[in-house]
Formats: C-alpha cells, sequence, structure tokens
C-alpha cells in the first residue's frame, strides 16, 4: 500500500499558486513528477502524492525545483483569479477516478502531439540538412567544375602555344633548308661552269696541236667534233650451254651392310605416287588449298558424319583416301559411314583395309583395331554370316575385355549362331 503525503503548504496570488511538498529521505528525479493542467501527481514508492486541482493551470509554462529534501512547484493559472482550495472540494471517488483518468489521456495525446511534432521537426531537419548539403555539394562541383574549364582552357592556350611554335620551327627550318640548297646548287653550277670552262680550253689546247682542216672541206672543221666521238659498246655475249654432273652416291659400308635395295625401293615408291598424285592434279587442280590436305578432309568427314550426312563424309573420305591411302583412320571412318548407309559389302572391304594398314598391332592402335573388328562383324551380322561376325567380336575382346558393351554383343551373336546351326 503507498504511504500517501498530507504534509504540504500552498499560497497563491492572482496568477500563480505556490506548492511546497516536503520529502525527506528519498532521493527525487522530474521522472517522478507528471502534472497535466488539472491533476497533480508524485510517486516516489512507497509515497504518494495526488492532487486533482481547484482550476485548470498552463502545465507548459509551469515549474518544480527540487532541492533540499523539499518540491517547490510554481504553478500558472489559465484565467487570473484566486481559489477557494488546492484541491476540487467534495468530490467523490468515481469523480477522481474520471478526472484521474481523463488527465492521463490528455497527457498521453499531449506526448503524442509532441512526438508527432518533434518527428516533423526532424523530418524538416532533416529535409534542411539535405538541401543544405545539396547546395553545399553543388557549390563544390561548380568549383571543381570551373578549376576543370580554367585548367583544360590553361592547356588548350599551352597546346595552341606549342603547336604554334612548332610550326615556326618548322617553317624556319624549311626556309633554312630552302636557302642551303638554294647555296648548294648555286656552288654546284659555279663548279660546273668552271669545270666546263677548264674543259673548254682543254678541247681549245688540244685541237689545234692535233687537228688540221682536211682537203675538201675548205679549211672548215667544226669546234665540237673531237668532243663527239662515238661510245665504245662491248661486244653482246655469246650463247653457250653449261652441262652439270652429279657425284655418284658412294656406300661407305660394306655390301652385306648395304642398304641400297630398300633406298631403291623407297624412291621407286616415292616416285609412284608422285605420278599418282601429278596424274590427279588435272582433278584436284579446282580444289582449295586446304582441300588437298587429307587431315581437313577427314576432320570434314567427322562433322558431316556427326550431323547424319553420311554421304558427304563418303565423299570427303575417298577424296582423302585418293591423296593419301595410307591412313588407316581413313577406312575405318569410311566402313562407320558405309554401315549407316547399309552398304555392308564396302563396310567389310574398309574394315579389312584398315586392319591391314593397322599393323603391327602395337598398344597405340589398339582401339582402331578394335573398332575395325567391331564394324566388320556388325556387317557380318547385318549379312546374316554369324559365324564371321562371331569371329571378330571375339579378336575385339582379345584386345580389350573389359568393354561390356561388346561382351553383350558377342553373346547375342553365340545364340544367333547356335540358332542357326540348329535349325540348319
Amino acid at each position: 500500500m503507498p504511504v500517501w503525503l498530507r504534509e504540504y503548504s500552498w499560497r497563491q496570488t492572482g496568477s500563480a499558486v505556490y506548492l511546497s511538498l516536503p520529502l525527506r529521505g528519498v532521493r527525487v528525479t522530474p521522472a517522478n513528477i507528471f502534472c497535466t493542467d488539472q491533476y497533480l501527481k508524485v510517486s516516489i514508492p512507497p509515497f504518494l502524492f495526488e492532487a486533482i486541482l481547484y482550476a485548470p493551470i498552463d502545465d507548459t509554462n509551469s515549474t518544480a525545483k527540487i532541492g533540499n529534501g523539499i518540491i517547490f512547484f510554481t504553478l500558472y493559472k489559465k484565467e487570473v483569479a484566486l481559489w477557494d482550495s488546492l484541491t476540487v472540494p467534495n468530490a467523490d471517488k468515481e469523480e477522481l477516478q474520471y478526472l484521474r483518468e481523463n488527465a492521463v489521456r490528455k497527457a498521453h495525446e499531449k506526448a503524442k502531439e509532441e512526438t508527432e511534432a518533434k518527428e516533423v521537426t526532424k523530418q524538416e531537419h532533416k529535409k534542411y540538412a539535405l538541401e543544405a548539403t545539396m547546395k553545399l555539394e553543388e557549390a563544390e562541383r561548380k568549383r571543381i567544375e570551373d578549376l576543370k574549364e580554367k585548367e583544360r582552357q590553361k592547356v588548350t592556350k599551352e597546346l595552341e602555344l606549342w603547336k604554334k611554335q612548332q610550326r615556326d620551327a618548322e617553317k624556319q627550318k624549311r626556309v633554312q633548308n630552302e636557302g642551303e640548297l638554294h647555296q648548294e646548287v648555286e656552288q654546284l653550277e659555279e663548279k660546273k661552269k668552271e669545270k666546263m670552262n677548264k674543259t673548254g680550253f682543254l678541247n681549245e689546247g688540244t685541237s689545234k696541236t692535233r687537228l688540221k682542216p682536211t682537203k675538201g672541206c675548205h679549211g672548215s672543221y667544226s669546234m665540237f667534233s673531237e668532243n663527239l666521238k662515238e661510245e665504245q659498246l662491248p661486244a653482246p655475249r655469246s650463247a653457250a650451254t653449261i652441262k652439270i654432273n652429279f657425284t655418284s652416291r658412294v656406300f661407305p659400308t660394306a655390301l652385306r651392310e648395304s642398304r641400297i635395295a630398300e633406298e631403291e625401293e623407297w624412291l621407286h615408291k616415292q616416285a609412284e605416287a608422285r605420278r599418282t598424285l601429278s596424274a590427279d592434279l588435272s582433278e584436284l587442280e579446282d580444289l582449295k588449298e586446304e582441300e588437298k590436305n587429307p587431315d581437313w578432309l577427314k576432320d570434314k568427314g567427322n562433322k558431316m558424319f556427326a550431323t547424319g550426312n553420311y554421304l558427304a563424309a563418303v565423299n570427303a573420305y575417298n577424296l582423302a583416301v585418293r591423296l593419301n591411302n595410307k591412313l588407316p583412320l581413313l577406312y575405318l571412318n569410311r566402313a562407320a559411314c558405309h554401315l549407316k548407309l547399309r552398304n555392308l559389302h564396302k563396310a567389310i572391304e574398309d574394315s579389312s583395309k584398315a586392319l591391314e594398314l593397322l599393323t603391327p598391332p602395337v598398344p597405340d592402335n589398339e582401339n582402331a583395331r578394335v573398332k575395325a573388328y567391331v564394324r566388320r562383324g556388325t556387317a557380318f551380322c547385318q549379312l546374316e554370316l554369324y559365324t564371321e561376325g562371331l569371329q571378330d567380336y571375339e579378336a575385339a575382346l582379345k584386345i580389350d575385355p573389359k568393354n561390356k558393351t561388346i561382351e553383350k554383343d558377342a553373346e547375342k551373336i553365340r545364340h544367333l549362331t547356335q540358332g542357326t546351326m540348329q535349325n540348319s
């Protein structure tokens, strides 16, 4: 239960009420005081003071001073008058409760209004600060742009001045070069004149000693006759044939260790290949340079095969084989195309040719040999030659025994072979 404070003193004037409330032994803060226009409350647990004022006051301008264990209130009246008492006389409980709740409600409304007013003021301050910042930034940006413009004008003037100086220097240099050139030309002309004068005097002296007027010319001759001599040109070279003899090859090794036969065979094969290529030149002369490359044609055929254009792929492989018939991959890839086109006999021929070229069997050509056996075996099976097809699949399994796909296909062919034998 709260302890009600009944001891207080007050006095008044026509415009104000002065209330003194003693509170000794407790610490009072402004948070302990609650005041509205007609309600005053001081709550310092366990002490409590509450007063429903006789008339409304100006709670905004009213003050409370805390010191020496006393709270001194200065309450300014809204209307100038003398109160009969500090509080409302003869007020019942319900009226006091209503006045208390009304005071609290007004306090909340006032606090809300003050909060909203503070928020509006804060927003205005923010807006003002933002506008001021924008003005400062605009002024700073304008100052920087002015500085840039001044600097640009300065650099432009310096550049124009430098260009003018360069033009003046080039003009002066050109004039100087022209003067030097003119001076050199004059010197050359003077030297030429001196030389011509010397030559003229020399020719004149020699003509007097060596030339005599001939008969029939009436004693006259030209003074330039000695200078106009015919030029003595060398005779043209005679045509001839130069014979070139090559030194015969000498093998320093013994005849039993010599490889003359192998070298002659290799030279013969090279000559045969050149003759074959020369015979095809008439048909291949319209092709581009890259189209004469077997590797390029092989890649072209692979792309055609990937797109499903098997006839074009076969044509590309055919041309590549004509250019180089020693590449086993050309026959192997062409066999795959023939399988797609159901040219089974040609697929068997190309697979056999690929196996022929993939000799000797080495680890590097294992994958190619497996493909050749599988493709030839597939062609045999499609021709219902299951025995031959099974032999090729078993040969492929010997090379790649871990290939499950080939193993399954071989098992199927075994069943077909057994079925065929039972039917027969």
